[in-house]
């Protein structure tokens, strides 16, 4: 397989080549080497509010395709459980609901709701049953604020892909916002999810694609701060007084007029937050040309919404995958392979383009 390493030095650097948005060996090597080995976001604790919830989902459906259950234990602890029942491989629970126990309904072995074995009929001659295989798998589970994340992996531990926009938010209330299904959806995109991922990564295109963002941000002063190792954020600063967060003075960012702060996390997050609250974005690889996003809304200050930089996020959504989806009919051509960085507007880029080379070698 290629060497997709990029250059340190943006100067220097060229882009990815366009094997990797357009060879189907890359894209299933990222299945293992980028997706499963970094923390995927999962929801919110509404989605086990009661203890005896249980709530079946696939991580990644179509590309990691992993049946996991979040149950609300007893003692009101959060768990997170493969969904594959240890004895057949059926899945264990099939839709949302409320239990004392989880039973698999293929042949009655049942589990408690942390994941160990609780019975199995017509197993008394069985030896050396249960071993510790004949538990569900607990999977890692990180919480913040109601947020949860899991990684299928052990390797990389959470705090380098969070901690920074955990500490530069911490004075937001959080808790307090409300998650609106109303105002959530999904999108569609025919292009690969890094095409999508690296088009976010940059506000260089906003004057030239985004007419009405444009007009509420100030260009000039839009500025991307590199987070090492895993997330980079991009601060939009607003034309207007009235379009921009009320900071605290323990902010870092006080007495600045900033609209919008656009947290990215490797590989496929982006936490959007507005004056009026936060759209995490979560790109989901379907195939090497097909990407599905979800805008997930939740909402602070109802007061706020539709204006400054979070007003109209539908159609910037459609205006990012029109020129997104361009870009996967140009990445086919054979006049092209690779292009360079503008050194002052592509740095996010160029950050995610270093960390894939990293995580494909």
């Amino acid at each position: 397989m290629k060497d997709f390493s990029v250059d340190p030095n943006i100067a220097k650097a060229n882009t990815l080549h366009t094997d990797f948005y357009n060879s189907p060996e890359v894209f299933e090597t990222s299945k293992e080497k980028i997706f499963a080995a970094t923390w995927q976001f999962i929801g919110s604790t509404d989605l086990v509010k009661e203890p005896g919830d249980a709530h079946p989902f696939t991580l990644l459906e179509n590309y990691l395709n992993e049946p996991l259950v979040l149950t609300k234990d007893k003692e009101g602890e959060v768990r997170l459980l493969s969904n594959v029942c240890t004895h057949r491989g059926n899945v264990v629970v099939d839709s949302p609901c409320n239990l004392t126990h989880l039973r698999c309904r293929y042949h009655g072995r049942s589990f408690h709701l942390n994941g160990k074995l609780n019975a199995m009929p017509e197993f008394k001659e069985v030896e050396n049953f249960p071993a510790e295989s004949d538990h569900l798998h607990e999977l890692n589970l990180f919480q913040w604020k109601k947020w949860l994340f899991t990684s299928l992996g052990q390797k990389y531990p959470v705090d380098v892909f969070f901690r920074d926009m955990m500490q530069r938010v911490s004075w937001m209330p959080l808790d307090n916002f409300v998650y609106r299904p109303d105002l959530s959806k999904e999108f569609y995109v025919k292009a690969n999810w890094a095409l999508y991922c690296e088009n976010y990564l940059e506000g260089f295109h906003v004057p030239f694609v985004h007419a009405g963002l444009n007009s509420v941000l100030d260009y000039g002063d839009y500025a991307t701060e590199l987070f090492f190792p895993y997330s980079n954020l991009q601060v939009g600063m607003a034309k207007k007084d009235e379009d921009c967060f009320d900071l605290p003075t323990d902010s870092p960012d006080f007495g600045k007029k900033i609209a919008a702060y656009y947290f990215w996390v490797f590989p496929n997050m982006m936490f959007n937050f507005y004056p009026w609250g936060l759209s995490v974005n979560v790109v989901k690889p379907i195939s090497p040309n097909e990407t599905k996003v979800e805008f997930i809304s939740y909402v602070w200050d109802e007061t706020k919404l539709n204006k400054g930089a979070g007003a109209g996020l539908d159609k910037v959504e459609r205006e990012d995958e029109e020129i997104v989806e361009n870009v996967q009919k140009g990445i086919q051509s054979r006049f092209y392979t690779q292009g360079r960085y503008s050194v002052t507007r592509e740095q996010g880029t160029h950050h995610f383009h270093r960390i894939l080379g990293e995580f494909m070698k």
